[in-house]
């Protein structure tokens, strides 16, 4: 498969890097680490990814405190619970209270147990923690699930894993090991524009010339929270629709800019450097 293209009919422009890490990841069958700042398009990236080589999408969002159980599976026990009560109201045998039907299969679990595959998404690892993060080796080693009163469950088809961090901790060695590795940059400005063009049909070039130069200088402020490509495009949508109602679109951008900056801080630096990133209202 040429990914490439076939990334790029889905909106998604990669760069010669991320499309080596993502073919060498397909190629070997390894789990693939990508880091970078919110808002580069990593979470995206396994989204497009399922859609391109038409497999289920299956996501794992990580968060402080989460366990194995609710990585895993879990037993429905207000079923369980139903069938007692119902199977001694009418006298019968309750029967196996640990069968599949009362099995609810979590994540990796259900990337384990997909028919055709699956794309495992494990969004935001640095946030779960190390604990969490040692059971994760483990199963990416086999992709397996042991549950006691079913037995071991293995892959039908191996998944294609992404893992994401935003490096609010580092992670272990061992899993940086285990992955392929990528660090996401912001795309360049020749990227960044290909993806609005793809994203906002019918910016006009000027506009789309001037947002671009706008984003890309914005970036290199001191910024507490630098706007993502997401952002970027929110941006253009909602100044190109001030601009069809008659704002100027210097003016049209300043007035939008609440869709690319999401901080107070950040907001009054920009204010300050306005007239540098604009130019004269």
């Amino acid at each position: 498969m040429d990914l490439a293209p076939a990334l790029r009919d889905e909106g998604y422009f990669a760069d010669e890097g991320l499309l080596t890490a993502v073919h060498l990841a397909l190629l070997l069958g390894r789990p693939l680490l990508l880091e970078g700042e919110p808002g580069v398009g990593k979470t995206e990236l396994a989204s497009v990814l399922s859609r391109v080589l038409g497999r289920e999408l299956i996501r794992l969002q990580c968060f402080e405190g989460l366990d194995s159980g609710q990585a895993l599976y879990e037993w429905d026990y207000p079923k369980q619970l139903l069938r007692v009560r119902t199977a001694e109201a009418r006298g019968q045998d309750i029967g196996d209270l640990y069968a599949e039907e009362f099995l609810l299969a979590r994540p990796l679990l259900r990337a384990t147990r997909s028919e055709h595959g699956a794309v495992l998404l494990i969004d935001e690892i640095d946030r779960a923690d190390s604990e969490f993060e040692a059971f994760l080796l483990e199963f990416l080693s086999d992709f397996q699930v042991t549950v006691p009163e079913l037995g071991t469950l293995r892959a039908k088809h191996t998944p294609v894993v992404v893992l994401t961090s935003n490096r609010t901790r580092e992670l272990h060695d061992a899993l940086r090991r285990r992955c392929l590795y990528h660090w996401i940059e912001f795309p360049s400005a020749e990227r960044e524009r290909a993806i609005l063009d793809a994203h906002v049909p019918g910016l006009e070039d000027a506009a789309a010339g001037a947002l671009v130069r706008a984003v890309q200088d914005i970036r290199t402020l001191p910024l507490l929270k630098r706007p993502g490509i997401a952002e970027s495009v929110d941006w253009a949508r909602g100044a190109a629709a001030l601009a069809a109602e008659g704002s100027a679109w210097p003016a049209a951008l300043r007035r939008s800019l609440g869709l690319l900056i999401k901080d107070e801080e950040d907001t009054r630096l920009l204010a300050a450097r306005s007239e540098e990133i604009f130019g004269h209202p």
